[in-house]
């Protein structure tokens, strides 16, 4: 999958879309070149509230290097991720925004792909993603959340974080195997188990949480 060029950077943000495909003369004369390219348009599409997605035609293909990240720069883009790879690695990180490719490359892309379209249904290592869509990304990888169900998913995703932590800080204090407090999956805590005793001593119930056996909300 894609991996962050630099580590302690992450990125949220909604989809922005743009796939390549293989580079043929023909059909290169059927859309608009330079700065008026499907490409282009995606770029301008975005700020800090946009990830790009780029559906590249080959993992060590590159989609873009320095001067055309520039622009991104510019545009202080929350972030880019694509399957194919970037060029110009140094000038990419010194750009600032978060980056995720399958790697790094030497060579350029227009002799292998052209832009084709902005916006439109895309594969990113076999997954699909629509523009809009909520992408993150941190060094473990990126997730495309639906954009229909992200809210929802935030809500589940931010509960269990809650409860992680304070699961942490108990085995913090009082060190042992964390398999007292297992599992804990979302909306399959149960009130009596050690783990719900816990959460309630630090006032997490069924009343307020979705976390619990019977109150998942999904």
């Amino acid at each position: 999958g894609s991996r962050a060029l630099d580590s302690k950077i992450k990125c949220a943000g909604g989809a922005v879309t743009l796939k390549f495909v293989p580079a043929r003369p023909d059909i290169a004369q059927d859309k608009p070149a330079g700065g008026d390219s499907p490409e282009y348009e995606a770029f301008e599409l975005c700020g800090s509230k946009e990830v790009l997605c780029m559906e590249s035609t080959g993992p060590w293909e590159s989609v873009g290097g320095d001067i055309k990240f520039l622009r991104l720069k510019q545009l202080a883009i929350g972030g880019l991720v694509t399957n194919g790879s970037v060029r110009d690695t140094d000038e990419v990180l010194d750009y600032g925004f978060p980056c995720f490719s399958h790697s790094t490359t030497a060579c350029q892309g227009p002799a292998a792909m052209q832009p084709w379209k902005c916006n439109d249904v895309i594969n990113l290592n076999g997954t699909v993603v629509r523009p809009g869509d909520a992408i993150i990304g941190d060094q473990d990888g990126v997730v495309v959340v639906p954009a229909k169900v992200a809210e929802k998913v935030y809500s589940i995703a931010h509960g269990r974080e809650e409860i992680e932590e304070i699961v942490k800080e108990e085995l913090s204090k009082n060190p042992g195997p964390p398999g007292k407090y297992y599992p804990f999956m979302s909306g399959k805590i149960k009130v009596d188990s050690p783990l719900g005793q816990l959460l309630a001593s630090k006032g997490i119930t069924p009343e307020n949480s979705n976390q619990f056996e019977g109150t998942a909300d999904w």
